[in-house]
């Protein structure tokens, strides 16, 4: 009877263990690399300057976690749709919560550019220097102008 009465006593003492383990888990806070959101970027506007095109984009952290570097290869399609110019576009440090604008210049008019696509992340690099999987995870991209823009 007292080897029962051990086991049992074993088992209850495994089984409280294991649920302490588990409460513990759940009201442990949750790591930044773990928090998740969005990361938006809208093509805002396109203005033909000297015989190209300022493209002013919207950027916008609401990962919950602060990039230190942020850049997309994007693609650019002409006026037929074929491909014509592949760029990177750099977005630089983007704190989280943080809404910046960001301009670049095109070498063609705006009048030529039918779709712009977001092909791929360059860089998304975190304050840690680590390489994180916001940039592409969580993007949302929309256009307010005429030119389809997106993934």
């Amino acid at each position: 009877m007292g080897r029962e009465l051990l086991q049992a006593t074993a088992s209850g003492l495994g089984r409280a263990l294991g649920a302490a383990a588990v409460a513990a888990l759940a009201l442990a806070p949750v790591p930044a690399a773990a928090q998740s959101g969005n990361f938006g970027l809208e093509l805002n506007n396109l203005e033909d300057i000297d015989g190209g095109c300022r493209l002013t984009f919207l950027a916008n952290n609401a990962t919950g976690v602060a990039l230190e570097q942020t850049s997309y290869e994007v693609v650019v399609f002409d006026e037929a749709g074929t491909v014509a110019q592949r760029l990177i576009l750099e977005f630089g440090r983007l704190p989280e919560d943080k809404t910046k604008v960001v301009q670049f210049l095109l070498d063609r008019s705006c009048t030529r550019i039918s779709r712009l696509l977001l092909n791929d992340v360059e860089e998304c690099i975190g304050t840690d220097g680590a390489q994180l999987p916001y940039c592409l995870d969580a993007l949302v991209t929309s256009s307010r102008v005429d030119v389809q823009f997106g993934a």
